[in-house]
């Protein structure tokens, strides 16, 4: 390919940073490759590593922005690595950092399963029903109002990509907020119809300022939302039912 031929140079600029290997202390190092058409950061990220750097650690599942694992901070704003174009930026200098609040796995790869696990036992997100379990598959299933199953089916597109999370001033100032991901998460429970819980249930999960009433009302997790989800809708909607109850 001739130099006419080739894209934009871009540079990547990364932290590296490996917790495993004592005395790693975190720096940037920058990356060059041509940009190519319909590159993605994802893309990048993976030719990086596979003609430049194999130690460069980052974290990826589908290449279809519905698992969430690739998130990462670039130019200053939690992004998906695998729907960012790079022809969408008219600069030619990336800088891509982890997302913060989470535990380092090293360079761009974070824990957010470890998260994501102890938010759910703090919010535990199941159904909860009075009836015991029928081991009978040929039972009918409950019936739910179409209008309700839309509603509910809203929410469960959230892929917890921990974007939300590192978006928000009050999630990164307080370890205990529990943040716009787990709101979306118990809200979806709360409108579920097959859900018992009464409205004191949840006020003992979330009527605190660790919950709803902690909210800054910031938009950080509206604005940084790769799925453009209601987050601050629900946070009111919760907010609301807490005061009554």
């Amino acid at each position: 390919m001739s130099e006419q031929q080739k894209g934009r140079l871009l540079t990547f600029s990364i932290l590296r940073c490996n917790p495993q290997i004592e005395g790693d202390t975190p720096h940037m190092q920058d990356f060059q490759l041509h940009e190519t058409e319909g590159m993605t950061l994802f893309i990048a990220l993976n030719k990086i590593k596979e003609e430049l750097d194999s130690s460069l650690q980052f974290d990826f599942v589908c290449r279809a922005g519905i698992c969430g694992s690739c998130a990462m901070v670039v130019n200053g704003k939690p992004v998906l690595a695998c729907r960012t174009l790079t022809a969408k930026f008219s600069n030619t200098t990336f800088t891509l950092l982890p997302l913060p609040g989470f535990e380092l796995i090293g360079d761009l790869s974070v824990n957010t399963g470890k998260t994501m696990r102890a938010m759910s036992e703090r919010l535990q997100s199941w159904i909860h029903d009075d009836e015991k379990a029928n081991a009978d598959f040929n039972v009918i299933e409950e019936r739910m109002e179409p209008e309700i199953a839309d509603q509910i089916y809203e929410l469960e597109r959230c892929i917890e990509c921990g974007c939300c999370l590192s978006a928000c001033g009050t999630w990164r100032m307080r370890p205990d907020f529990l943040g716009a991901m787990g709101f979306m998460r118990l809200a979806r429970f709360y409108m579920d119809p097959r859900d018992k819980r009464s409205d004191a249930d949840y006020y003992e999960v979330i009527g605190d300022d660790d919950g709803v009433f902690g909210c800054m009302s910031l938009m950080g997790c509206e604005d940084h939302c790769p799925k453009d989800l209601p987050h601050q809708t629900q946070i009111a909607f919760l907010r609301r039912k807490m005061v009554k109850a």
